[in-house]
């Protein structure tokens, strides 16, 4: 399965919340869902998303899974952005 591209991942807005909400602290699929008009399932896919373009990472603990920002993950995105205030701007 090829990942998904991180500008299509952040182009959905309920993603764009779910990482302002990471941003902020660690959390898990409940605590997220809970600012959300959607369904837990979707939140769920929405982070699978996120997962999957490396944006947020995820560690169990005990029955929890944890989401957090995997700040590595938005290297891609900082490098074409960072393009538009270089030097040849």
């Amino acid at each position: 399965m090829t990942a998904i591209d991180p500008f299509t991942a952040i182009a959905d807005p309920n993603r764009r919340h779910l990482l302002e909400e990471l941003r902020r602290a660690p959390k898990t699929v409940n605590e997220l869902a809970k600012g959300l008009p959607i369904s837990r399932p979707a939140v769920s896919q929405h982070l699978k998303a996120l997962l999957d373009c490396n944006l947020v990472t995820v560690t169990s603990e005990g029955t929890r899974r944890i989401y957090a920002i995997n700040v590595g993950g938005f290297d891609r995105l900082n490098l074409w952005l960072d393009q538009f205030w270089g030097e040849n701007a």
